[in-house]
């Protein structure tokens, strides 16, 4: 009916078509084909029976018709082989068919996608992206300056404090604390510790073993290092 209109099948229509008389030619050759087969034995069988009653004129006949009945049983055979062919070729036809259709939807699915992804906004986004992170790392970096420093002038403050704090009780760190002098072990014995007012311990010092009583600064009156010892350990008890 389309025809009749001007107006043509689509091509899968066609196809269909083409391959649903294709069908139906095969299964009516079939069909011919098995009516043929049956004749062929019935015409075997009669042969057969009119040999034995000696009717040699009708198995002639027979057996003519015998043979174009298996010369046609034999086209038929041809033709369904012929038109397998045809079918075999239209399912390939309707396979490229398929596989154009598919891969021109493919190309307009990728055209539109492609349309879609704006690269120069995607550059942009990227250059955005790398700037940025610059910046961060940056800011990052001056952070981590600014904390080394105020951890550095931390530092100084409290080295300012103990050194003002040492200053107040006379005390100099830039100064070597004197070694205590080394006295013999006997005339320790001897002599024995003895004790002043402020509960520090004074050692007498002698070369003979005579030491008498000693007040705070008596013991080392002749050692200068023990008497600026002295002197300190005073004023840090004040």
């Amino acid at each position: 009916m389309g025809n009749i209109f001007g107006k043509e099948k689509p091509l899968k229509e066609q196809l269909r078509e083409n391959k649903r008389m294709i069908t139906r030619a095969v299964r009516e050759l079939d069909r011919e084909t098995r009516a043929l087969q049956k004749e062929e034995q019935r015409l075997t069988i009669e042969i057969k029976k009119m040999a034995r009653e000696n009717q040699m004129k009708a198995v002639k006949i027979m057996a003519k018709d015998l043979v174009r009945t298996r010369q046609y049983i034999t086209k038929f055979i041809e033709m369904r082989s012929q038109l397998q062919g045809c079918a075999l070729k239209l399912q390939t036809v309707k396979s490229h068919a398929a596989m154009v259709e598919a891969m021109s939807s493919t190309a307009m699915a990728m055209k539109k996608m492609n349309k879609a992804v704006d690269v120069p906004a995607i550059n942009k986004m990227m250059a955005d992206f790398e700037r940025e992170n610059m910046k961060s790392e940056m800011m990052q970096e001056m952070m981590g300056d600014a904390i080394d420093d105020v951890m550095e002038n931390d530092e100084e403050e409290e080295d300012r404090i103990v050194g003002q704090v040492l200053d107040e009780i006379g005390i100099d760190m830039s100064e070597g604390i004197p070694n205590a002098p080394e006295i013999g072990l006997g005339a320790a014995t001897s002599n024995g510790p003895l004790k002043d007012d402020g509960d520090k311990v004074a050692i007498g010092v002698g070369d003979g073993g005579g030491g008498g009583d000693t007040s705070g600064g008596g013991g080392g009156g002749d050692d200068p290092a023990l008497s600026d010892l002295e002197a300190r350990l005073n004023n840090l008890k004040r």
